[in-house]
């Protein structure tokens, strides 16, 4: 589903990234991407989805080259991406917001991800007027509109409570399975990462530390020392 090939961004001197390799095989499955700040989870993040050009490396969507290939035309070809700041439109209506986004990418029916996401009530409040977790699912139903295969979700439980993040993941869950999307999530509530997600990627300093079922990666004495800590 997903190959990225020794991917490699630099920033000037800084490497955020050196040498990355990592492998999503299936439909369907919630892959974690999880290290301390400064680790390239981000940068990972903005080079699969095309708004950071790596400096090496390559990037393969079920077995074809997307390296060159511009945001738009990834979004298009079924990659969609959120972000750590909620990126809904404020003034305008959940509604509104998801059919113009259904309109645009050619989403026949929005119904399923709005029961998933339990959006029905909110349908006609104006998104900056409702709570911030609910703000947080909007903007997870938005990546999902147009049927993508790819999600990338980048710590799509910030600022959320303990109670409203095992919430989103549950529906995120919920839908994956439903639609058969793949979607590759940074998170730093990893209590949520190993209970919710299939396998996961620790990375520390740009580099891979280890990817595998998320008792593996808990118990991994790298992964421990790099972020989780001797109480993991």
């Amino acid at each position: 589903m997903l190959k990225v090939e020794d991917l490699s961004v630099s920033y000037g001197s800084v490497q955020a990234l050196d040498g990355v390799f990592l492998e999503v095989a299936e439909r369907g499955v919630l892959h974690g991407i999880i290290g301390p700040n400064g680790a390239g989870k981000s940068t990972l993040m903005d080079a699969i989805t095309g708004r950071r050009r790596p400096t090496r490396g390559r990037v393969f969507v079920e077995g074809r080259d997307i390296t060159e290939r511009s945001v738009a035309w990834r979004r298009r070809a079924g990659m969609s991406r959120s972000f750590q700041r909620t990126s809904i439109f404020p003034g305008l209506t959940v509604r509104e917001q998801l059919q113009l986004v259904a309109s645009e990418l050619g989403e026949p029916d929005l119904d399923e991800i709005v029961d998933a996401f339990e959006l029905r009530a909110a349908l006609d409040e104006v998104a900056d007027s409702i709570a911030y977790g609910d703000q947080r699912r909007v903007d997870i139903a938005l990546a999902m509109v147009g049927k993508p295969s790819l999600m990338l979700l980048d710590e799509p439980a910030a600022g959320l409570s303990t109670a409203e993040t095992v919430s989103l993941f549950e529906h995120l869950r919920k839908l994956v399975l439903q639609r058969g999307v793949t979607a590759l999530v940074v998170e730093h509530d990893v209590d949520a990462v190993f209970r919710f997600c299939d396998a996961v990627t620790a990375l520390d300093l740009g580099r891979l530390i280890l990817t595998g079922a998320p008792e593996v990666v808990r118990k991994d004495e790298r992964v421990i020392a790099a972020y989780l800590g001797t109480a993991a």
